[in-house]
């Protein structure tokens, strides 16, 4: 697949109403495996998923093909060349930055319809841009002397919460 034009969905699937539906974004990705995972993950969740460049991985990588595997099609998938192209878009929807920095333990957290979930790239995390321009910065607890969860289960243990809280679970 080619990269073509970076603000359109990639996919034939619907996208969610801007801010009717919870989110994902993943910013600057590092590993194409991740970031299968975490697509296909949205996939089978009907969670629209906005992939912020550059990326550490080409669109067509083997490896994201084989971690997402036939349903990278099947996911709404809009790719963002910068930070600045992905707020544009996401203009009036509440950004929650999952970070081991964050304030407020994930399950603490009233997630709204609309909110987009973020993460950071896997060997960055996210800079300070992104902390400020996010609403709200959530954790997930975990044992002291322990650095962090893969971004994929961590991406869907948020997901999973969110969506309870907002009915957003596919019927």
């Amino acid at each position: 697949m080619t990269e073509g034009p970076l603000e359109t969905p990639l996919s034939d699937s619907p996208s969610p109403v801007p801010g009717a539906e919870v989110g994902l974004a993943l910013f600057q990705p590092d590993i194409a495996q991740n970031a299968g995972n975490m697509i296909r993950t949205a996939a089978a969740l009907g969670v629209a998923v906005d992939l912020i460049g550059p990326m550490g991985f080409v669109w067509g990588d083997k490896k994201l093909k084989r971690a997402g595997m036939d349903y990278l099609d099947r996911a709404a998938v809009t790719r963002h060349l910068s930070w600045e192209a992905f707020l544009q878009a996401a203009a009036g929807r509440r950004l929650v930055l999952l970070t081991t920095q964050g304030e407020t333990p994930y399950a603490d957290f009233r997630f709204r319809a609309g909110d987009i979930l973020l993460t950071g790239s896997e060997s960055q995390g996210a800079p300070d841009e992104v902390h400020r321009a996010a609403f709200a910065r959530v954790r997930i607890p975990m044992r002291a002397g322990l650095r962090s969860l893969n971004v994929a289960a961590a991406a869907a243990m948020v997901l999973g919460e969110a969506l309870r809280q907002t009915g957003g679970f596919p019927k």
